[in-house]
């Protein structure tokens, strides 16, 4: 008996006790099938262009600035979150235009689009932790209870950490007939939380499905993946341009800023709307999320450099996840937006819209809970956000996000 041998029963015993929020591993043909993919090398999934995931500060001077007490209150709001109060009311009605939008907080969003329903990144958890009793704890209620929330064709994952793909989220819509569409390597977590292989839809990048004659597609974004001890990056990440027969959509999912935009909204744009990552961003981990000015970048490419359709801003104002102030990226989108006249649309938590409509919700409704109050141009004032960032600095991630 070789070692590997002797040690196959102990690790399969291992993996029994792991906790069930950590998911699974890769095995058997999806492992075969991830070692295939072009984006995979050297035993771990990679970037567009390369960049890898490496400290751009210490871990001692992060640790200094994020939890310093007077800092650590602005990164949460100073009053209730203002929610939508009618939202179910809302969702009642189909839309008018055939396309219509609602931000839940975070990046999970409802899609309806040419007849279908697709949920982006549900999070209907209390935490963004594998554990109910430590981790980012929600800064403001769910706008609707998930039962509540009427049938849901596909939910689209955009990668595996804990505040894009929850737990009690999944096993709650694994009873459903919904569908998934996952990047590869993805599938492996669903399955072990009770979701049928029959029902996934597991792809690489560029990579699509057509569901309901609505086409989704797997297209790059640069950040990384990891739920358990171990991140293998054996996962991954990726944003996704849905196509029906009307409207075309984009969800950013988790990235830094690349020059891959321009490509993607060549092969998939222009978009009627774009969710953009906006939010937990830091100069410790660059290359992996957007500041607001780069999001709006980012925005522009997908549209061919045009500022048309609507950006939606993703990623922020629900969980604690980053040194920033908790509404700085907000008042950073407004700001982006003016500069660069592009049309973006402020939904509280809950709010329905139509994108295509004559008027989208532009109110900065954040103000009313923030701590201290903005001064400034545009869309109501505004205060600046942090600068943007050169594309290709490398830097290491954070926990989650």
């Amino acid at each position: 008996m070789t070692g590997d041998d002797a040690l196959g029963p102990l690790r399969a015993r291992l993996r029994r006790l792991r906790p069930a929020a950590f998911g699974a591993d890769a095995a058997g043909e999806r492992l075969e099938r991830i070692r295939r993919s072009p984006n995979f090398a050297y035993g771990a999934f990679r970037n567009p262009g390369g960049p890898r995931h490496r400290p751009s500060g210490s871990a001692v001077d992060f640790a200094k600035i994020y939890f310093r007490k007077e800092e650590r209150t602005r990164r949460a709001p100073a009053a209730p979150v203002p929610l939508h109060p009618a939202t179910a009311a809302d969702l009642a009605r189909p839309p008018a235009s055939g396309l219509r939008l609602t931000w839940m907080g975070h990046s999970s969003v409802l899609a309806e689009i040419d007849g279908l329903r697709v949920l982006f990144d549900p999070v209907w958890g209390d935490r963004c932790s594998p554990f109910t009793f430590v981790g980012p704890k929600r800064l403001h209620p769910v706008p609707l209870p998930l039962a509540e929330l009427g049938p849901v064709d596909v939910v689209v994952i955009s990668h595996d950490h804990y505040d894009h793909l929850d737990l009690p989220t999944i096993r709650a819509l694994a009873g459903t007939d919904t569908l998934f569409a996952v990047p590869l390597g993805v599938g492996a977590h669903l399955e072990r939380w009770g979701v049928a292989p029959s029902r996934l839809r597991e792809l690489d990048w560029n990579e699509s499905t057509e569901i309901r004659d609505v086409r989704f597609t797997a297209t790059p974004a640069r950040h990384f993946c990891g739920r358990g001890l171990r991140n293998r990056q054996h996962t991954l990440w990726a944003s996704w341009a849905v196509a029906g027969a009307e409207h075309r959509i984009y969800h950013s999912g988790d990235t830094g800023y690349f020059p891959g935009f321009h490509e993607i909204g060549t092969a998939h744009g222009p978009f009627d709307a774009t969710m953009i990552q906006i939010g937990a961003y830091s100069d410790f981990w660059p290359d992996i999320h957007m500041t607001p000015a780069e999001g709006m970048r980012a925005h522009l490419d997908l549209q061919g450099g045009r500022p048309s359709g609507v950006m939606m801003p993703i990623h922020w104002g629900t969980f604690n996840l980053a040194p920033h102030p908790w509404e700085e990226p907000g008042e950073g989108t407004v700001t982006a937006g003016a500069d660069t006249g592009s049309r973006i649309a402020l939904p509280r938590p809950g709010e329905p819209f139509e994108p295509t409509a004559s008027s989208v919700p532009d109110t900065p409704w954040w103000r009313v809970a923030a701590h201290t109050p903005a001064t400034g141009p545009s869309a109501g004032p505004a205060t600046a956000a942090t600068p943007d960032r050169t594309p290709d600095r490398r830097s290491s991630a954070p926990t989650t996000g």
